[in-house]
C-alpha cells in the first residue's frame, strides 16, 4: 500500500517520490523490477482477472486511473506471465499517484493486491507460480486548494501570462505549479535572460485542509547578447551560405523568437533533415552568449510521382525531380512535367516547368528565383502553345505567411472562337498565401488562403490587362477527435481591361472538373461569344464538404459545388452557372494523405456524360 506524506523543500520532479518509492527487500525500486523481468519465473495460461475501483471518485478520474494503468493495459492484452504483471503492477503505484496528483489529490491511498498480496510485499526473487487476480483500489481523498501560491521574481515586462489557477483557493495540481515554473522562466527569457530556471521551491501539503503551499523562485542569471553562431558538423551546404540562411542575430540581447527564426530559415530551404541550435554553457566576458548549430543533411535529390483520374478529363500524370543543394549554397533547382488529358476526348495536354530557388539572396527571409515554363494545352474550347520566362523575388514573413512579386515575358499562340492569334505580355505576377491549417494534408480546422495578381502589358497589338485570382478555404471539426469536418471553399477570379476577343483564353476562367464544380465535364461552363464558347473575365466557385472519419484510414465525404462564369469582369445574378453534388471515400495513407476517390452528378446545368467519377491523392481542398 503506498500513501503520501507531508514533504517539504522538495522539487516539483521530487515531490512524489515518497509516495512510490517502496524498497523491495532491500532492493531499490528500478533493480527489483529488472531482477522481477530476468530472474523470475512464471508459468500461468491464463490471463489474470484485473479490475480498478475508486471509490467516492467520478467517472472522468476513473476513466483518467484505468487509461494510465499499465497492469489494465498488460491484462487486456492477454498477459499471463508473473514477471510483467508484477512490474506492471509496481509500476503502477507510481504512475497512479501521478496522476492523482495532476488531478489535485495530494493524500492518495494506493492498493494493489495480486491474490490478496499487495504487490509492492511480493519478493521478486520468489515470484508465486501464477497470478489469478488482481484487485486496484485507489482512495483519492480530498481534492487540494492552494493556501499560498508565490512566483517571482518576474520581469516588468511580462509577455507569458500565469496561469489563472495558480492563485489561493484555486484547485492545486502538477500541472498548474509546472506551467506556473515555466511562465516565469520563460518571462525571463523573453526579457533577454538565456539562462534564467527554477532557483528554490518550497512545495507543502496541509492534509488536515487539504491545502498545497508553494512557493517558487525564478533565478533568471544575467541578462545577455547573442554571441557567434558555431557548426558543430560539416555540410555539403558552404559554412558561409550556412551562416548567411540563419541570419543569426549576433550582438542582439537574446529573444528566443530570435533563435527560433535561425532554426527556421535553416530549415525551411529543405537541404536538412534536422537543425538544432544549442547554447554554450557559459556566456562570454563581453555578456554574449555563443550558440553551436548541430545540422544533418538531406539526401540531395528527390524524385515524386502524382496521378488523377476523371471519367471526363481523363488521366493526368505529373512527376517532380528536385536538387536540393546544387552549387553548395542550399540552392533548389525543382523540375515539374505534366501529362493530361490521357483517354480523353482531347488531345493531350503537356507542361514543363523548371525553377531555381536561391535562398537568402537579399537577406535571411528573402530568397531569389528563376522561371522557365512551356506548357500545350487543348481544351474544350481553345487550344494554346505557351512559353514564359521570369525572375523574382519570395518573402517569408512567418511560418503561415509568405509573398512573391515576379517580372516576366509571356508568349501564346492560341486559337479559340475568335480564331488563331498570338498573345505577347510583359507580365508581373504578385502572390500572397497564408496557411493556417492544422494540416496541409487533411485539414481539421483553420484556414487557407491565396491572393495573385497578374498585372499584364501587351506587346506588338496586345491589350493590357489585370487578372486577379483568389482562393479561400475553411476547416471546422467537430465530436471526438474531430470526427466529423465541415469543409467550405471560395474562387474568385477577374480580368479587368481588355474584351474577351482580346485576351488571351488562358487568362480567361472556364468551370467544371475536379478543381471546380464535380459532376460537370472539364471547362464545360464558359460564356457565349461568335457562335461558340469562349472563357468568362468573371468566375465565382463555391465548395462544401461534410467529411465523417468512420475508421482509422476510411472517411466518407458527401460534397456540393457551384460554378458561376460571366462576361463582365465581376459576376452577378444573371451570370451563367451550374452545379453538382456526390459521395466520395479517403483512404488515409501515412506521409501521403488521402486517396481520393468521388462520384458526382449534375443537379444543375446539365452535363451530357451524366455521373462522373474522380480518383487522386489527396483531399479535393
Amino acid at each position: 500500500m503506498s500513501r503520501y506524506r507531508p514533504i517539504r523543500h522538495r522539487s516539483l520532479l521530487q515531490c512524489h517520490a515518497k509516495a512510490t518509492g517502496f524498497l523491495l527487500r532491500g532492493l531499490p525500486y528500478r533493480m527489483a523490477i529488472m531482477a522481477i523481468l530476468f530472474l523470475g519465473a512464471g508459468n500461468a495460461a491464463m490471463a489474470a482477472d484485473t479490475r480498478l475501483t475508486a471509490p467516492g471518485s467520478d467517472g472522468d478520474l476513473r476513466d483518467l486511473l484505468q487509461d494510465a494503468s499499465a497492469t489494465l493495459s498488460a491484462s487486456a492484452r492477454g498477459e499471463t506471465g508473473v514477471q510483467p504483471l508484477l512490474a506492471a503492477a509496481l509500476s503502477d503505484y507510481r504512475t497512479l499517484v501521478q496522476v492523482l496528483y495532476d488531478q489535485g489529490y495530494f493524500s492518495p491511498v494506493v492498493q494493489i493486491r495480486m491474490d490478496g498480496r499487495e504487490a509492492a510485499r511480493i519478493q521478486p526473487l520468489n515470484l508465486p507460480p501464477e497470478i489469478k487476480s488482481i484487485d486496484i483500489t485507489v482512495k483519492a481523498g480530498p481534492k487540494f486548494t492552494f493556501g499560498t501560491a508565490e512566483l517571482g521574481p518576474l520581469p516588468p515586462k511580462r509577455e507569458v501570462e500565469i496561469p489563472e489557477d495558480f492563485a489561493a483557493g484555486r484547485t492545486a495540481t502538477t500541472a498548474v505549479l509546472r506551467d506556473a515554473a515555466n511562465a516565469g522562466v520563460d518571462n525571463w527569457r523573453y526579457a533577454g535572460h538565456p539562462q534564467a530556471d527554477v532557483g528554490s521551491q518550497s512545495i507543502t501539503a496541509n492534509h488536515l485542509e487539504a491545502r498545497l503551499n508553494a512557493s517558487l523562485r525564478i533565478a533568471p542569471g544575467p541578462q545577455l547578447r547573442f554571441g557567434a553562431l558555431k557548426l558543430a558538423n560539416p555540410s555539403a551546404v558552404r559554412a558561409e551560405a550556412i551562416q548567411r540562411i540563419a541570419g543569426f542575430p549576433t550582438g542582439e540581447v537574446f529573444h528566443p523568437d530570435l533563435l527560433s527564426k535561425s532554426s527556421t530559415r535553416l530549415r525551411r530551404t529543405g537541404a536538412f533533415s534536422s537543425v538544432v541550435i544549442r547554447p554554450a554553457k557559459t556566456a562570454n566576458a563581453d555578456g554574449t552568449l555563443d550558440y553551436t548549430a548541430t545540422i544533418e543533411d538531406m539526401p540531395p535529390r528527390r524524385l515524386t510521382f502524382g496521378a488523377e483520374l476523371s471519367s471526363s478529363d481523363g488521366l493526368e500524370v505529373s512527376t517532380t525531380w528536385m536538387h536540393r543543394n546544387l552549387f553548395g549554397g542550399a540552392e533548389r533547382l525543382r523540375f515539374e512535367a505534366r501529362l493530361s488529358g490521357i483517354g480523353s476526348a482531347n488531345d493531350l495536354d503537356g507542361r514543363v516547368a523548371l525553377r531555381l530557388d536561391r535562398p537568402a539572396a537579399f537577406g535571411p527571409d528573402d530568397s531569389l528565383f528563376y522561371l522557365l515554363e512551356a506548357e500545350r494545352l487543348d481544351e474544350e474550347h481553345y487550344t494554346a502553345t505557351r512559353g514564359l520566362g521570369g525572375i523574382g523575388v519570395r518573402r517569408v514573413y512567418s511560418n503561415q505567411l509568405f509573398a512573391e512579386a515576379a517580372v516576366g515575358f509571356d508568349s501564346t499562340l492560341a486559337e479559340d472562337v475568335f480564331g488563331k492569334r498570338r498573345f505577347k505580355y510583359l507580365a508581373g505576377y504578385l502572390r500572397a498565401e497564408y496557411d493556417g491549417r492544422d494540416s496541409s494534408l487533411s485539414a481539421t480546422s483553420g484556414y487557407y488562403l491565396d491572393a495573385r495578381a497578374v498585372p499584364f502589358i501587351g506587346l506588338d497589338g496586345s491589350k493590357s490587362g489585370l487578372q486577379l485570382k483568389f482562393d479561400g478555404r475553411a476547416y471546422k471539426g467537430f465530436g471526438p477527435d474531430d470526427r466529423i469536418v465541415l469543409a467550405g471553399r471560395l474562387q474568385l477570379g477577374s480580368v479587368i481591361g481588355p474584351s474577351l476577343s482580346e485576351i488571351s483564353p488562358t487568362l480567361l476562367f472556364y468551370s467544371g472538373g475536379a478543381g471546380s464544380v464535380r459532376g460537370q465535364e472539364f471547362q464545360s461552363l464558359g460564356v457565349p461569344a461568335g457562335g461558340g464558347t469562349a472563357g468568362g473575365r468573371g468566375y465565382l466557385a463555391l465548395s462544401g464538404e461534410v467529411r465523417g472519419r468512420i475508421s482509422e484510414k476510411f472517411t466518407l465525404v458527401g460534397f456540393y459545388d457551384v460554378g458561376l462564369v460571366d462576361a463582365d469582369s465581376f459576376v452577378s445574378s444573371d451570370s451563367a452557372r451550374h452545379a453538382g453534388a456526390g459521395v466520395g471515400v479517403r483512404y488515409d495513407v501515412a506521409g501521403i494523405g488521402a486517396i481520393r476517390f468521388d462520384l458526382a452528378y449534375p443537379v444543375d446545368g446539365g452535363s451530357e456524360d451524366g455521373l462522373q467519377f474522380y480518383i487522386g491523392i489527396g483531399q479535393a481542398f
